[in-house]
């Protein structure tokens, strides 16, 4: 269980937070939407436009920020060779992270992960100042605690990186995290 950050931990994170996000994109200006929320003046354009996906967004990184995380939304950016843009959602405390909504089973959350994990993952890949990268889901469905941990140790097995899974569950307002080798180590375990 997460909780709530003291005045010092939040003040380290809004540190590590804008460090990344300024490594990650130097040019960017960060504006300020509510406490412990900036979002890059790029994407700003994308909060007018897809105002559903957005209001989603700010809901999910509500759940974090309320218990004293900072968060940076990036810009969009296009991924080299494809004409599809596709980057993680932020920086969350000093890490990338992308968050995901999941509504259905574990098959869905499965899926969902592992296009989270690579969108995070792609990110990483272009900069030497971030070590790891994490994912956030919002869980819509009612599936159990041991269910959701199993279903993402599976989805780690043969995937390397460092980072962390976040997960809340609407259905109980839980919200837990552990690290990416807290569960490949269930993998086997009974």
């Amino acid at each position: 269980m997460i909780v709530k950050m003291t005045h010092d931990q939040r003040r380290r994170n809004a540190e590590k937070s804008l460090a990344l996000a300024t490594a990650l994109f130097p040019y960017e200006k960060w504006i300020p939407i509510e406490t412990n929320i900036w979002v890059a003046r790029s994407r700003l354009v994308q909060k007018k436009r897809e105002r559903e996906k957005w209001k989603r967004e700010i809901a999910q990184v509500r759940i974090l920020t309320t218990l004293g995380s900072v968060a940076y939304f990036l810009p969009e950016r296009a991924i080299a060779g494809k004409n599809e843009m596709r980057c993680a959602d932020l920086v969350l405390d000093g890490e990338i992270m992308e968050m995901k909504t999941v509504s259905g089973t574990r098959v869905t959350l499965g899926g969902e992960f592992r296009l989270a994990y690579k969108q995070g993952a792609s990110l990483l890949s272009e900069t030497a100042e971030a070590k790891e990268h994490s994912v956030f889901i919002r869980l819509k469905t009612d599936l159990s605690l041991i269910s959701v941990m199993s279903k993402i140790a599976g989805e780690l097995k043969d995937r390397p990186g460092q980072g962390r899974f976040i997960c809340y569950f609407e259905a109980s307002g839980d919200l837990h995290s552990w690290t990416y080798d807290e569960l490949r180590s269930i993998i086997g375990k009974k």
